[in-house]
């Protein structure tokens, strides 16, 4: 795993979304179409801002959502069918988003969808983040490191939704569903190339479990430590509990 830290989530957005054009671009020239996975969140703010103005044919790039609540609709300000479409897909129009629609009938005949089509596609990069309790997408600890499912139903833990209340996604944590749809940890790491975004104090401690301690699913993002192309982009807050003998900061260097 490559690690680098900035002193500002708006210049760690601004690199990681630099990444993400060189490894989009270099899948178009090979087979003229990418697909990536994208992630939502706070944390994912600055990054896609940037990402969104870079200079990409969007009409061959094709997206498929990460994670999205179970019965939620569309309309609701949590919905991260609603936020994909407000901050990438209104701006860039690309060839297809692949989005989860959490509150189908038949949630688990929607898992079956979805992993059939993503099961037909090479994913060139997979945008993801760490959440507060370690999770990677809504892989809640303890996650499922085995399952070859792409997509699966999970249970959310009270860390991960009291994590959403206190973005100000939901006004109290009853508010939050207990259970979303998640693409698996296993689906994840067959992209190509991740690139892991993760700016704020609030991660802090989530890094430094994920990357000090082993790799376990009680640490679901400590799974990314296993990956050939993972770079994971810190800011100088999510990083200050990290032991940094071996890492230095952009500018000095990466290690």
């Amino acid at each position: 795993m490559d690690i680098e830290i900035f002193d500002s989530k708006v210049d760690l957005g601004k690199a990681a979304a630099t990444h993400a054009t060189e490894i989009i671009q270099a899948a178009l020239a090979e087979r003229g179409t990418a697909y990536v996975i994208a992630a939502t969140g706070a944390s994912q703010f600055e990054f896609l801002d940037f990402l969104v103005l870079e200079p990409i044919d969007w009409t061959k790039v094709v997206f498929f959502h990460l994670d999205e609540y179970v019965g939620l609709p569309e309309r609701h300000p949590a919905s991260f069918r609603r936020y994909l479409k407000e901050r990438i897909v209104d701006r860039i129009n690309p060839r297809s988003f692949h989005f989860i629609n959490g509150d189908a009938p038949d949630v688990i005949e929607e898992c079956r969808r979805l992993g059939g089509l993503i099961s037909r596609n090479p994913i060139d990069a997979a945008f993801v983040g760490i959440g507060e309790n370690g999770h990677l997408a809504f892989n809640d600890p303890p996650a499922n490191f085995d399952t070859a499912d792409p997509y699966i139903i999970v249970e959310l833990n009270e860390a991960c939704r009291r994590q959403q209340v206190n973005e100000g996604w939901f006004v109290t944590v009853d508010k939050v569903p207990q259970h979303a749809i998640s693409m698996s940890i296993q689906q994840i790491l067959k992209a190509r190339h991740i690139i892991c975004v993760v700016p704020d104090a609030r991660k802090a401690e989530a890094v430094r479990i994920c990357l000090e301690l082993e790799i376990s699913p009680w640490r679901p993002a400590s799974i990314l430590r296993n990956h050939e192309s993972t770079k994971l982009y810190l800011d100088k807050e999510s990083a200050s509990l990290l032991n940094l003998s071996g890492v230095r900061r952009r500018g000095d260097g990466l290690v």
